[in-house]
């Protein structure tokens, strides 16, 4: 079985993710595709060089959608370092000690670790809670977009008088 998931770096909110029993090039678009419908689409995406992500299908995604592609080179395994950390504790906190039986059972472990994640405190985060943290974030960008826009529609209306 094979997880694909989508983290915020700044608030550590996973904001998609899907569990399948194959690396097809679809599987992490769909998971991109429903997190960008959810939540916005980021300026930029960094993913692995794995061939699911370096096909046309997800290349095309993120072009049609405007989102930058950072790709980690040989050696750059820094800029994974957010989505290693959240597989490593996956592991440890749950997969290793609540083997599943089955493909519905590990799902559904995983479904409620996941819950459990975006909303414990975490220490890198100042122990805020991701959760709370994504939704502050996306509020200020909203307002700081919503103050954008009425200034430059008060600037159109200047011009017109």
């Amino acid at each position: 079985m094979y997880l694909t998931a989508i983290i915020d770096i700044y608030s550590r909110y996973i904001v998609g993710w899907q569990i399948s029993n194959s690396l097809e090039k679809g599987t992490q678009t769909e998971v991109l595709t429903d997190a960008t419908a959810r939540h916005g689409k980021p300026e930029v995406i960094n993913s692995y060089q794995g061939s699911q992500y370096t096909c046309a299908n997800w290349l095309d995604y993120l072009k049609e959608s405007s989102i930058k592609v950072s790709m980690d080179g040989k050696g750059r395994a820094t800029n994974n370092a957010f989505i290693e950390r959240f597989f490593r504790t996956l592991k440890w906190k749950h997969i290793y000690l609540y083997p599943a039986k089955d493909e519905i059972k590990l799902y559904e472990g995983v479904n409620r670790f996941m819950n459990k994640y975006n909303k414990r405190r975490h220490r890198e985060i100042n122990r805020e809670r991701p959760s709370q943290t994504y939704q502050q974030e996306a509020q200020r960008i909203d307002k700081e977009q919503s103050s954008k826009k009425e200034r430059l529609h008060q600037k159109q209306q200047l011009r017109i008088r």
